[in-house]
């Protein structure tokens, strides 16, 4: 028996025997230093265990812990033992298991970690709510910052998982099909970001759709890649873009090819923000004979496969890489995503040292525990959980239909492409001489309609699990309360079908690659004076953030009035230096 103040240590004691002392609730540390190399923590996974650790350690003791408090010297029973149960492999009290085994496991080792009443001597700075700012703790409760907690080793370490978080993301790997999955902090910017650094290298050819996310964009920033763009296919009518095609990669690899370059991967947008998919099964089995990995930006296709009426997933058709939103049209917080891998065409640890490289050292565990917990909820019901979300949707889809001037972006409007996500619903309003800004205007201000994406012709509303029909009502008596008071001159439908024309997708020229015009030296200019000049900045609409102007292309006068009529129509315009649009940065030459 080794004893250090109060604190006793038996030599003899093995794994199955050893008790952890609480003290008024509180774990007693007390290990001398040397036996740090072994004390032992415990690792919530989907298992309680011990392991090795060399952070703070536990008292053990066998029936009383004393504590020494200056001069004064307190000795108390415990209160409660905590016993490795090496039968049923799990930490048991008398009274009940710690462990809940009906939550997920991460969502279990936070709350267990939360329920500690622990005297809290790290970060974050709210110490576990007891500081938490009073206005956003009458906003939000307390609870939410009690389960605030930082890289505590019960927790965790999200680069180096082997606990609680290992454990989550392979039961989100087995569910979403996937070889491996990794969680993301940082929304699906940073998984499009990763997956493309992770499979390309300074100098080579990146194959992407011209209406990328801006995340593409600054992927190529950061890592050197040099763009070789596909126009998507386009609908003048609606202002809308589609996906590409099989046919469209195949062109743009034989054109690489003449050049005596191969591209090193080949990224496609499926769904569209719109929900357009394209063939992903078609463009896999195309990059796959050239041995070339395709990723997947399934942002907005998270719930896709689990309904016989949504689309087949990316991972289902043989993606490589796909990065989805989970908290999108699933339930996790915002900010939250996944990046899944499958085949053995991606270096899987190069996809670990760029997720490092590129999320926050100080992830938040409610978003994490957030993607668990999401996971779990369609686990529990993946065969019917999305029944009257699809019901729902089809049936404002009918009603919808009917009402006059306004139309239904559906499958005859994109014949060249498999499927649309039913859980989009994109209305039409130019019929009305309305622009779909100021068609949203009304309806959020009249009708406290708040849709998902605006368009210059379209306005799109995301339906999800959590759609009420009251909510649906409101929408479609908004939509028949323009229709009554809207009315388009043939004129007016004329014009804007001439803007629309102008829509800068397929009139680029670059000049310099993103990386190098992002660092070249800029100069500021009059939006008159920029045309036939190197842009300097990425400008984009936003939403849905996909690029006009991006740094590198010749600025054209297509770019430059449809940026001015998007504008005029109430869209934000995010990455100008100017956010009124007088001027531009241009690149030296």
């Amino acid at each position: 028996m080794y004893m250090s103040g109060m604190c006793m240590w038996d030599m003899e004691t093995t794994a199955s025997q050893l008790a952890i002392v609480f003290y008024n609730k509180r774990i007693v540390y007390g290990l001398p230093l040397f036996l740090l190399d072994m004390s032992l923590s415990l690792s919530f996974g989907n298992h309680w265990s011990f392991r090795p650790n060399r952070g703070p350690t536990v008292c053990i003791s066998q029936e009383n812990c004393s504590i020494g408090l200056g001069k004064r010297q307190e000795t108390k029973r415990q209160s409660e033992i905590l016993e490795y149960d090496t039968g049923l492999n799990a930490i048991k009290t008398d009274s009940q298991k710690v462990k809940d085994y009906g939550l997920p496991p991460l969502v279990s080792a936070l709350k267990a970690s939360a329920e500690e009443n622990a005297a809290s001597f790290h970060f974050p700075g709210h110490n576990r709510g007891h500081a938490a700012p009073s206005s956003l703790r009458q906003l939000i409760g307390v609870r939410p910052f009690l389960h605030d907690l930082p890289e505590l080793p019960e927790l965790d370490n999200l680069f180096a998982p082997e606990g609680p978080i290992l454990e989550a993301q392979k039961q989100a790997a087995e569910l979403f099909g996937a070889s491996e999955t990794w969680f993301l902090v940082g929304g699906s910017t940073c998984g499009v970001q990763a997956a493309i650094m992770a499979t390309c290298l300074p100098g080579d050819t990146l194959i992407l759709p011209r209406n990328s996310h801006i995340s593409a964009i600054s992927a190529m920033i950061l890592s050197g890649v040099l763009p070789k763009y596909i126009v998507p296919e386009y609908d003048h009518n609606w202002d809308i873009a589609g996906g590409i095609t099989h046919l469209q990669v195949e062109k743009a690899i034989k054109e690489l090819e003449m050049e005596g370059r191969k591209p090193a991967a080949v990224l496609v947008i499926s769904p569209t923000y719109h929900g357009v998919c394209s063939n992903i099964g078609a463009i896999a089995e195309l990059c796959h004979t050239h041995k070339i990995p395709i990723i997947v930006d399934e942002a907005h296709g998270a719930h896709f496969g689990f309904h016989h009426q949504l689309p087949i997933s990316a991972l289902a058709q043989g993606a490589d890489l796909v990065v989805q939103s989970t908290h999108k049209v699933l339930c996790s917080l915002t900010q939250s995503s996944m990046l899944h891998m499958s085949g053995n065409l991606v270096d899987r640890e190069r996809i670990c040292w760029c997720l490092q490289t590129l999320q926050s050292s100080s992830p938040s565990y409610l978003l994490l525990a957030s993607l668990d917990a999401a996971r779990a909820h369609l686990s529990d019901s993946q065969e019917t959980v999305f029944n009257k979300a699809v019901e729902l949707t089809l049936e404002a889809k009918n009603i919808i239909k009917k009402i006059r001037g306004i139309a239904v972006l559906d499958l005859p409007n994109i014949s060249n492409f498999p499927a649309i996500d039913p859980l989009r619903v994109t209305a039409g309003v130019w019929r009305l001489g309305l622009s779909g800004f100021e068609a949203d205007d009304i309806l959020c201000r009249d009708f406290k309609v708040v849709s998902e994406l605006v368009g210059t012709r379209s306005i799109t509303f995301a339906f999800n699990l959590g759609t009420k029909r009251e909510h649906v009502l409101r929408l479609v008596s908004g939509l028949k309360y323009l229709s009554e008071n809207f009315s388009a001159s043939d004129n007016t439908e004329n014009r804007a079908v001439d803007v629309v024309c102008s829509a800068p997708f397929n009139d680029i020229s670059m000049s310099l690659s993103p990386r190098e015009a992002f660092f070249a030296k800029k100069s500021k200019i009059g939006i008159e004076d920029s045309l036939g000049k190197i842009c300097g900045e990425l400008i984009c609409p936003y939403p849905p953030g996909i690029p006009v102007l991006i740094p590198g292309e010749i600025i054209t006068e297509r770019a430059l009035n449809y940026l001015l009529h998007v504008k005029s129509k109430g869209a934000i315009i995010s990455g100008a230096a100017d956010h009124l649009l007088s001027s531009l940065l241009v690149c030296h030459d």
